[in-house]
């Protein structure tokens, strides 16, 4: 069944979706604008040898709604935006198909910031930045903020320990076994974490260089098939590869007391957040405890070229222990699932702000 678009934005509250394709690349390309009452849009562009269109443009709007949502929550004034690239990052990338994608995002005239994610690099979004002036994330030794794997695990670390206290009485890790589903870049930062607090790693990935390189790190960290990650007994869980991994099929199997880890859009639906919740399984939402990459791109935007950058988004990064424990204790108190209360947080904020630009400033 074909998607009914304009009733999907409308459901999820969508301003914009641009569908862009470049005849001479082949580049096939949707940018998914949200909500831009905080600010302009901000989101990462991630390639993917989609199946289907629809099932691109569901991932696009997906991601750029959990970008808003993620937005208003960290305290920081951007909306929601998203990018997705169908092909395959593997064999279809080229300096062509980068800077066409800069000149669509471009014509978009600064509602749009865009930047690294799953299936991208540094690297293309140079390319991008010779055709557009809304680039972000760009290698450090080309004037961007680097590598954003650092605070994102830096995030997810913290949000662990908070989601701790919260279950086990105490933030530290120390002894506790953690199953990470994904050790990219930002799965292989956090394992990092966590062996540095002598927290028991178990781990799993589809690619086998990811592997070798944390075995070749931490020899101790045990390996198991990708399936069999769901199954693994452990104290927490942690998501850190592509979404909807928290679903009809999985939850049953899980043997954790928290889920918590960097993935996007860890639930294929809301619902299943409430499931963990009946079942006793502590869920940290993942567009709360996975914000360290967006605090350091906002932080790029607001601040530009600042020496203390990286000191200052550590912080921001670490300040999201202070925001999930707020989470976690308003869901303890009210019986409420922390993904929804979550959800009240970042929408009471869009809705303040948005209230207060309705008076006419001049600037």
């Amino acid at each position: 069944m074909k998607i009914d678009i304009f009733k999907e934005m409308e459901k999820h509250g969508f301003e914009q979706i641009i569908f862009n394709y470049d005849k001479t690349t082949g580049l096939k390309a949707i940018i998914a604008i949200h909500d831009t009452t905080l600010g302009p849009a901000l989101g990462g562009c991630r390639m993917w040898p989609y199946e289907t269109e629809d099932e691109a443009l569901m991932d696009a709007m997906r991601l750029a709604k959990g970008m808003t949502y993620k937005c208003a929550v960290s305290d920081n004034n951007f909306g929601g935006g998203k990018t997705v690239i169908i092909g395959d990052p593997k064999k279809d990338k080229s300096e062509a198909l980068f800077r066409a994608l800069g000149r669509f995002v471009q014509t978009l005239g600064g509602r749009y910031y865009t930047g690294t994610d799953m299936g991208t690099t540094g690297m293309d979004f140079v390319y991008a930045s010779r055709e557009s002036d809304y680039m972000v994330g760009l290698p450090e030794e080309y004037g961007g903020s680097g590598n954003s794997a650092v605070p994102t695990a830096y995030g997810v670390y913290n949000g662990m320990k908070a989601a701790a206290k919260i279950v086990f009485g105490s933030d530290s890790l120390k002894g506790l076994k953690i199953a990470v589903q994904g050790v990219g870049k930002v799965g292989q930062v956090l394992v990092g974490y966590l062996k540095e607090e002598e927290a028991r790693v178990v781990i799993a990935d589809i690619t086998e260089e990811n592997i070798n390189k944390v075995k070749e790190k931490y020899p101790d960290v045990e390996v198991v098939e990708c399936e069999k990650i769901y199954d693994v007994e452990c104290d927490i869980f942690a998501p850190c590869a592509r979404g909807g991994i928290i679903n009809d099929d999985t939850i049953s199997r899980l043997k954790c007391r928290i889920v918590a880890g960097a993935a996007n859009n860890q639930l294929l639906e809301p619902r299943h957040g409430d499931v963990l919740h009946e079942r006793g399984i502590l869920y940290a939402p993942d567009y709360v405890i996975n914000a360290g990459g967006l605090i350091q791109v906002a932080d790029e935007l607001e601040f530009k070229n600042d020496e203390k950058r990286h000191e200052r988004v550590m912080m921001k990064a670490g300040a999201i222990y202070d925001i999930l424990l707020k989470i976690f204790t308003i869901s303890k108190e009210q019986n409420v699932p922390p993904h929804k209360v979550a959800d009240r947080l970042a929408e009471e904020r869009i809705e303040v702000i948005g209230r207060l630009k309705t008076n006419y400033v001049k600037r």
